[in-house]
């Protein structure tokens, strides 16, 4: 058992509400709840973390790689753990590494992995995000389209195992390239489907969520546009309260305007989460890497392929957060949240907030700019 802890500070997030002047007490590496500065209960040892923000570890729910590692590339639980690690002093204490389409082989391959993960407590990992390879080929963005192909009994199959051992399993699919029928199946095993990578009109996509597709990957980027005789899955994500939505803020993903209607249109259930779509150059400082056999290079706060296709995003959950704030106008705990619980109750995991009995997974940013101090994971700072 650890000594009892008062994190005491200026400003506290709870995932849900700012506190001014508050102090976070965390028991045996669980939060205890939080109190006034001046209310700190006897026998707790009380720090005092100055004019910072104390807020939840962020939460991710699409990275596709991180410490030069890709997700497919992975071959060992160490490999798992350093695409987690690679973020954390980022802030990010929770995460579904994504691993975009790939061969049957790597998929079946990274499931085990991931189910190794969570069988072994990896820090920071909550589950997988299986970004394909059941798309569209016409809007594929960055992924190879010869990896590209329909769902069937075996991959099913597979689907289903790892939902039942993983902390969480979120998969996105072209509704056009799989059927009401096996949306249901995904979504009744307890799988957080999106819908991305599509062409399909506001008629399909309509039908996959009401079949049990529950969110939306990316929002804006390859898919179906918003138009006015045909709104596409623009439409349906801004249109359909039961269809929450991720969304890369970096400015080169979706216009400042077109963030700031879709912040107007989607308030309530179903809200839009933040996510990076971080590539293995996270946590490193090169210019280029690959991407299979597909060089993807960095240069401006871009990632692109040669043809300059955009190839995942090359921004952190506090400089999303700090975008939001600084360019779309949000108000500090709106953006918060959407990086800590909202994306958290996406995949109705107990990550997201400091709320009595979850774990004290939690990071100090230093003020307005969100440069992060100080990170802690179960209590301990790292």
């Amino acid at each position: 058992m650890s000594e009892p802890a008062a994190y005491i500070c200026a400003r506290l997030f709870d995932g849900e509400a700012m506190h001014e002047d508050a102090a976070l007490l965390v028991l045996d590496g669980l939060v205890a709840g939080h109190c006034a500065a001046s209310a700190v209960p006897d026998g707790y040892a009380s720090e005092n973390l100055g004019d910072g923000i104390l807020a939840p570890g962020l939460v991710d729910l699409q990275v596709n790689g991180g410490g030069g590692l890709m997700l497919g590339d992975a071959e060992t639980l160490d490999d798992i753990a350093r695409i987690c690690k690679a973020h954390l002093p980022l802030g990010t204490t929770a995460m579904t590494p994504t691993l975009i389409t790939d061969t049957r082989e790597t998929t079946r391959r990274i499931v085990e992995l991931g189910i190794a993960a969570a069988e072994n407590t990896v820090a920071g990992f909550q589950g997988l995000h299986l970004e394909g390879p059941h798309l569209s080929a016409s809007r594929k963005g960055a992924h190879d389209a010869g990896l590209i192909r329909p769902m069937d009994d075996d991959d099913s199959a597979l689907y289903l195992k790892a939902a039942d051992r993983l902390p969480s399993l979120m998969m996105t699919v072209a509704p056009e390239t799989v059927t009401s029928a096996q949306i249901t199946m995904l979504s009744n095993a307890g799988i957080h489907v999106s819908l991305g990578h599509t062409g399909a009109g506001y008629d399909r996509c309509r039908q996959a969520a009401e079949a049990g597709a529950a969110c939306v990957t990316h929002l804006f980027n390859a898919m179906s546009p918003l138009q006015h005789r045909e709104p596409g899955l623009v439409g349906t994500a801004l249109d359909l309260g039961s269809l929450s939505a991720g969304l890369i803020a970096d400015g080169l993903h979706v216009d400042p305007v077109a963030i700031r209607i879709a912040l107007k249109s989607k308030t309530g259930p179903g809200s839009i989460f933040l996510v990076t779509d971080a590539m293995s150059q996270t946590g490193t400082d090169v210019t280029t890497f690959t991407l299979g056999e597909r060089k993807i290079f960095r240069q401006d706060g871009k990632l692109t392929l040669a043809d300059g296709t955009l190839a995942g995003a090359d921004i952190d959950l506090p400089a999303s957060v700090r975008f939001l704030v600084d360019r779309i106008g949000v108000d500090l705990e709106t953006a918060l949240a959407m990086a800590t619980s909202i994306p958290a109750d996406v995949i109705n995991r107990p990550v997201g907030r400091l709320k009595t009995g979850r774990a004290a997974d939690f990071v100090l940013f230093n003020g307005p700019d969100l440069g992060v101090k100080r990170v802690w994971l179960g209590g301990r700072s790292q």
